[in-house]
């Protein structure tokens, strides 16, 4: 399922026929609910990739749904009032079902929703988005979390409000889109503010040495969730993280042992050691399309 994308703007736009949502610091997800009595859910993140088995509690809850829908939404894990995208990313992450069932009932996963794509087996997308998003709220209002429709004006004033207050809860500002307009899957016709290119990312990896670490393998909420490698580390932070990396469990191979590599720009194919769990730290990126995303600091406060 090829899903919509949004282009960057750096003031709100305004106009008659605009809705306006906040944007959900999580993991996009396609919810599929086939006809199959047993297996009748399909997980999709944005890449493409079937992530059915590591959010068991969305599965469950998605065969409410009546067979012939797909949902386009976020994943989102909420913590301590807020939404925490390396939660998210833990969640995703995990390599058997047994563990999925533990961190779903832990770390239990919630549902934005913000279009219905097919309902009971029809093709939505040639509808406007005023009239999908009523069939959404209709479909979902009566379920109840995890599966939940995200807030919508047409109040550019109340749009403004959210955006100035809402980034305490986790949201990362808007997004905006006509009235009238068709799904536009796979082209950026709708429009993201942002509050500000300093986010934060969960961290997958590193490169370098257990006690020298040199720079960090990212998954940003943003895009298509592709690893990123860091800038190189300043020399605190090089400590900081090495001192983190001691108290963290590896993947299986072990503490030490390279299990991959990753594209960095302008140095090709790098060794990197995985960290699981990840970390979480705050980095200030704009886009993949920009210099590499840079650390400013781990978040240990989470």
């Amino acid at each position: 399922m090829t899903v919509a994308l949004a282009a960057a703007v750096r003031t709100l736009p305004r106009g008659p026929g605009l809705a306006y949502e906040p944007k959900f610091d999580g993991h996009r997800l396609v919810i599929v609910r086939t006809d199959r009595a047993v297996d009748g859910v399909v997980l999709q993140a944005r890449s493409g990739r079937v992530v059915t088995a590591a959010f068991p509690d969305l599965a469950a809850a998605a065969h409410q749904l009546p067979a012939g829908t797909v949902l386009d939404g976020e994943v989102v894990v909420w913590h301590a009032g807020r939404t925490d995208f390396a939660l998210v990313q833990r969640r995703a992450a995990v390599a058997s079902a047994a563990r999925a069932a533990v961190l779903a009932r832990t770390l239990p996963a919630s549902y934005a929703a913000f279009d219905v794509l097919e309902l009971a087996g029809l093709d939505l997308r040639a509808r406007p988005y005023e009239r999908r998003r009523a069939l959404l709220v209709d479909l979902l209002l009566p379920l109840g979390p995890p599966l939940q429709p995200v807030p919508m004006t047409t109040d550019p004033e109340l749009a403004e409000t959210w955006y100035e207050t809402l980034p305490a809860s986790g949201i990362e500002g808007l997004v905006v889109k006509r009235m009238d307009e068709a799904y536009p899957a796979g082209r950026r016709s709708w429009r993201k503010l942002r509050h500000t290119n300093v986010r934060d990312a969960a961290v997958v990896g590193y490169t370098g040495t257990a006690r020298r670490p040199l720079a960090l393998v990212l998954v940003l909420p943003v895009g298509d969730e592709t690893p990123l490698v860091s800038s190189p580390l300043t020399a605190p932070l090089r400590t900081e993280v090495a001192a983190a990396v001691a108290t963290r469990a590896l993947g299986a191979a072990g503490a030490g042992t390279v299990t991959g590599t990753i594209t960095a720009i302008g140095l090709g194919e790098v060794p990197f050691h995985p960290l699981d769990p990840p970390l979480t730290a705050e980095v200030r990126h704009t886009s993949t399309r920009h210099p590499p995303p840079e650390v400013l600091r781990l978040r240990t406060d989470l």
